[in-house]
């Protein structure tokens, strides 16, 4: 029997270990802190991730390994490839933990993105705001996500508070300036590349975001097909050019018919929980079935789905649960403000039944503000 070792115990940890129990897997995971929420469901080393002694025992007990989220050390990554199989490979984990390689890597692969320059000193973010022009955003080049680590640059006078808050990274993690996209979407690809080179890919997902925080997720997108081949054509030039095996993601804005890429991330992603109830294979098992070498499942849809976030605190699920087509995930944490606590999935065969459910969870949890762009969408 395989056992999966996992990098990162949270929520994504956990999801596997649910999806690849029915495959016959074992999994062992590797985390900082003793409550993580994978544990619930797996054995757990606990220990740094750059402990060696926390990564021997962890290489030890596990076939092949992989990760939860892409802040884990890369360098860790690289040492366990000389004890077990690791994918995605250490090569794209370091790729998308900078925001300018990783920026880099999309030009050459010819996918548009905003205009970029890497930023060291207070003299080159003057110098490239006035190259690039306002508005922009200055980022940190690694270890930010879901918002942090950034700051929009509207006017002259916002240049210095930009450095003031983000100078100090320049030396520690390196700074990247970005243009800002007034896009009029956001989309995704979540796609997964198994370990014979098959690319498979979900339909295209809109998502809306609140405070740099995914809140939901629609599925299949309402693009035309130009739209939508040119989407998965990106995924896959990038899935091919890191040799990549497993799922992941990639983040794009849609502006004026144009997409730009934002971001990639190596792993399961929150913009791909829907496929959980509403595809064929869900990406958590996907990418199990890629790291493991078993053949890929069908990425195909299952009617009409829409991924709810749950931040803070979870929601009543009985209220929930009495609408039809409600799945409920919590995923074992504590509240915490900001925290991302579980999620829940609405299925549905059309897009009018499924706005119909989504208007009903809306009114009896509160959430009206959280369904309505999504409702629009679907009713446009």
């Amino acid at each position: 029997m395989t056992t999966v070792g996992i990098l990162g115990g949270g929520q994504l940890a956990r999801m596997m270990a649910l999806s690849g129990a029915p495959l016959g897997l074992r999994f062992m995971v590797l985390d900082t802190v003793a409550d993580a929420c994978a544990g619930q469901f797996a054995p757990m080393v606990v220990g740094d991730y750059t402990g060696q002694a926390a990564l021997t025992e962890f290489a030890s007990r596990i076939d092949v390994a992989t990760f939860d989220f892409e802040n884990v050390p890369a360098e860790s990554a690289q040492w366990l490839t000389a004890r077990v199989p690791v994918f995605p490979n250490p090569r794209a984990l370091a790729t998308a933990q900078d925001r300018l390689a990783e920026k880099t890597l999309f030009r050459e692969q010819g996918i548009p993105v905003p205009p970029f320059a890497a930023i060291d000193t207070r003299e080159q973010l003057q110098a490239a705001v006035a190259d690039i022009g306002m508005p922009c955003i200055l980022k940190t080049r690694r270890l930010g996500y879901d918002g942090k680590g950034q700051f929009r640059i509207k006017s002259a006078g916002d240049v210095d508070a930009a450095w003031d808050a983000l100078g100090a990274q320049a030396a520690k993690v390196g700074l990247i300036l970005e243009g800002f996209v007034a896009f009029q979407r956001e989309l995704s690809v979540v796609a997964v590349r198994g370990r014979d080179g098959e690319f498979r890919a979900w339909p295209l997902t809109e998502n809306w975001h609140v405070d740099g925080v995914l809140s939901a997720s629609l599925a299949p997108a309402q693009v035309d097909d130009a739209l939508r081949d040119t989407a998965l054509a990106h995924a896959r030039r990038l899935a091919e050019a890191l040799d990549y095996v497993g799922v992941f993601a990639l983040e794009l804005f849609c502006r004026d018919g144009e997409l730009l890429a934002n971001e990639m991330a190596p792993r399961v992603h929150n913009s791909g929980h829907w496929t959980i109830e509403g595809s064929e294979t869900s990406q958590f098992e996907n990418h199990l079935r890629a790291v493991t070498g078993l053949p890929l499942g069908s990425t195909a849809m299952r009617g009409h789905a829409c991924m709810l976030n749950w931040l803070g605190a979870m929601p009543d699920a009985a209220t929930a649960l009495a609408v039809e087509g409600v799945h409920w995930h919590d995923y074992g944490k504590a509240p915490r403000v900001g925290r991302k606590v579980g999620h829940a999935t609405l299925r549905a065969d059309s897009p009018v039944v499924l706005a119909d459910a989504l208007r009903q969870v809306g009114e009896a949890l509160g959430r009206q503000a959280q369904v309505a762009p999504v409702i629009a969408t679907l009713l446009d």
